[in-house]
Parts: structure tokens; C-alpha cells; sequence
């Protein structure tokens, strides 16, 4: 079945830097454009970023805008999110998943931003 593992998450003061990865199996990786999304506290769950299958990037959050870079390994069925110049606002559970198809949810990776 398809199955979404996310990593990378963890506490880092206001300005860092952090690397998420989540590695998709259970369907053709290669043929989805892969997104991650994030849900803060007492948030709604919203779409952050969407790589395309050729690599073409695009963020959906004005405020991620410049900061957060989204990529791929096909090889290694694995989607990447960069993070930098991180504030308290990007504090959140980031998951990764095909905003086709929008399967079921893995465990998130706890992103929290904080002095």
C-alpha cells in the first residue's frame, strides 16, 4: 500500500535551517507531482509547496516564498523540502503526499521553531 515516511524535523532557533525528506512507496513515484503540506497549531492542514514530475517547483505560501526549496530523487523515491531563515510562523507537522491522489497520510515530521 502506499505508505509516507517523513523525517528531518525537529527544534531549531528562529533563522535556522532544517532538510525534510519524505520516502514514498506503494505506487510509480516518478509519474506524481509530489507536495508538502503543513498543519500548525490549531491550523488548518495547507498546501506549502508541489514539484512537478520534470522538477518544476512552485510554493503556494506567500511567506515561504525565497525560503523554502522543494526537489526530488527519483531514484531514491524521495521529496525534499529545504528550509531556511526559519521563524516561529513555520512551526508545524510537515507531510509530504500526491496532490493527485492525496493518500493516506503518513506520521508527519514535527517542525518547531523557537528561541
Amino acid at each position: 500500500q502506499v505508505q509516507f515516511v517523513e523525517s528531518g524535523g525537529g527544534l531549531v532557533q528562529p533563522g535556522g535551517s532544517l532538510r525534510l525528506s519524505c520516502a514514498a512507496s506503494g505506487f510509480t513515484f516518478s509519474n506524481y507531482y509530489m507536495s508538502w503540506y503543513r498543519q500548525g497549531p490549531g491550523k488548518e492542514r495547507e498546501l506549502v509547496a508541489t514539484i512537478t514530475t520534470v522538477g518544476s517547483t512552485l510554493n503556494h505560501v506567500d511567506s515561504v516564498k525565497g525560503r523554502f526549496t522543494i526537489s526530488r530523487d527519483n531514484a531514491k523515491n524521495t521529496v525534499y523540502l529545504q528550509m531556511n531563515s526559519l521563524s516561529p510562523e513555520d512551526t508545524a507537522v510537515y507531510y509530504c503526499n500526491a496532490p493527485q491522489r492525496l493518500w493516506p497520510w503518513g506520521q508527519g515530521t514535527q517542525v518547531t521553531v523557537s528561541s
